[in-house]
């Protein structure tokens, strides 16, 4: 029963969510992926950080430049949040 749960698994891709990028490696191809791991949220209906914004390179870009965002990285384990 293991043997037949198991068979559909394999070590074909590898994902690290580590604290500063995510990396996915496939097998065969290397690391396919390499993005950073920061999220930017925005506020609904004043309920702090319920909308994606940005994931990676793009929320990465707003760190520091745009308000009334909530900005969660994996890095620093805190959350940022600047209100105008």
């Amino acid at each position: 029963m293991l043997k037949t749960i198991t068979g559909y698994f394999s070590n074909d891709l590898s994902i690290d969510l580590g604290t500063a990028n995510t990396l996915v490696y496939a097998s065969g191809r290397g690391i396919v992926l390499n993005k950073p791991s920061v999220v930017a949220l925005r506020n609904e209906n004043g309920k702090p950080g319920k909308i994606v914004v940005a994931v990676g390179t793009d929320a990465k870009a707003m760190l520091g430049r745009t308000q009334e965002l909530l900005m969660l990285s994996a890095l620093s384990k805190t959350v940022s949040l600047r209100t105008s």
